[in-house]
């Protein structure tokens, strides 16, 4: 039986969450997995949610992952790990981002960004990898390949072969291919 799972992609518009999506279920079905997504754009352009659904194995039939089943959640921005939990389930590895966006509500100071929230994953057992992608693609000269270095994150998980990620990164992102490759490798070493 072929390897399978459930990947949640979640972050707000702008952050590269469809491509790091996209790039993900490219490289599954290139080592021979199905593999189907979904996607849920909402107020994308205005910096609203966005969530990617990714599922894969030998067969997928519906690229939606029901509540409680996602193995991995990729979270672009630190409040929207918190936002998809039910999704999660105790075993699931969670990646974030530790770039805070705020939201229109925090930015025009009628709230606060919740502080610690991190502690709200961990606490429930589910284990939390956190990283700086933005950061990470800072230094590798390329400030837009910081959902690539989480996806270098998630990929020490995925049955997939670094080669066959290196190859749909440069047939997929060809301009500043050499950085993108930097902030896979470096997000490669969060997780290893």
């Amino acid at each position: 039986m072929k390897p399978q799972g459930n990947i949640l992609f979640c972050g707000v518009g702008g952050q590269g969450i469809l491509l790091a999506s996209e790039i993900t279920a490219l490289a599954l079905l290139a080592s021979g997995l199905d593999a189907k997504k979904s996607e849920v754009h909402g107020m994308a352009q205005r910096g609203g949610s966005v969530v990617a659904h990714l599922r894969f194995g030998e067969k997928v039939y519906s690229p939606l992952i029901d509540p409680g089943q996602a193995d991995f959640c990729l979270a672009f921005e630190v409040m929207e790990s918190v936002r998809y939990l039910p999704f999660l389930k105790k075993e699931s590895k969670v990646i974030v981002n530790t770039h805070r966006i705020a939201p229109p509500a925090v930015a025009t100071g009628k709230m606060v960004y919740p502080a610690d929230l991190l502690s709200e994953l961990t606490g429930r057992g589910i284990t939390v990898y956190p990283m700086d992608g933005f950061s990470i693609a800072k230094n590798v000269g390329e400030i837009r390949a910081a959902n690539i270095a989480l996806v270098g994150a998630l990929s020490t998980f995925l049955p997939i072969a670094e080669e066959v990620f290196l190859d749909v990164l440069k047939k997929r992102i060809p301009r500043k291919l050499d950085e993108n490759i930097a902030a896979f490798q470096e997000g490669r070493k969060i997780t290893a």
